[in-house]
């Protein structure tokens, strides 16, 4: 992996670590956040129901991962945007990835939302709880995706290819098993199918039957 490839995936992870907390509650009204999606030069906040079969439908925002001035963008920042996102207008786009529509931001336009008491607090808890270490989990997570009521997409970076493998699982079953078998099963080359419906990754692991 390149050095400029890697330093992608180390923002995509933090990015993806801190918005984790915030798939439990509404980013506004009835709309969830549903994914991050990692690409080379941005992420995409997927934001819809937590039901897929209603409204609002799935929606992926892109914005860069790197600012006018070439700074990287803040998770807190990516959540304030998020939020004002969800909370305006359904957004008309032409463009779509994966069947859902695809609007890319201007982000000098666009004010993010101030953080909450609860953000503040996720923040000292967060900071006591996880504390920053000098080795980050490998695979590194770069992204999810809730693809069914019991179903999710993990976009991992692993070392045997510069791209990104999307492994899907179940959320049923032996999810202990599952994952501390995970960073092996996604590495095995023999297991890696190609997905031309999915512009996130290089390769796909189907774990659900696993």
């Amino acid at each position: 992996m390149n050095g400029i490839r890697e330093e992608a995936v180390e923002q995509q992870a933090y990015l993806t670590r801190f918005l984790l907390d915030h798939t439990l509650v509404p980013l506004a009204g009835r709309t969830f956040l549903r994914g991050v999606l990692p690409t080379r030069d941005a992420v995409r906040v997927v934001t819809g129901a937590a039901d897929a079969e209603v409204e609002p439908a799935p929606v992926a925002y892109e914005i860069p991962l790197l600012d006018d001035d070439d700074e990287p963008l803040t998770a807190p920042l990516l959540l304030g945007w998020a939020r004002t996102l969800a909370a305006g207008p359904a957004s008309g786009s032409d463009a779509s990835v994966m069947g859902m529509a695809l609007v890319r931001v201007d982000t000098d336009t666009l004010e993010p939302a101030s953080p909450s008491l609860a953000d503040q607090a996720l923040r000292v808890l967060r900071t006591l709880a996880w504390p920053f270490v000098e080795a980050p989990p490998r695979p590194a997570l770069c992204g999810f995706l809730f693809t069914g009521p019991d179903s999710m997409r993990l976009y991992l970076a692993v070392e045997e290819t510069d791209g990104l493998i999307a492994a899907d699982v179940r959320l049923t079953g032996a999810l202990t098993a599952l994952l501390a078998a995970l960073p092996s099963l996604v590495g095995e080359k023999e297991r890696w199918v190609t997905d031309t419906a999915d512009p996130h990754c290089s390769h796909t692991v189907d774990l659900t039957a696993w």
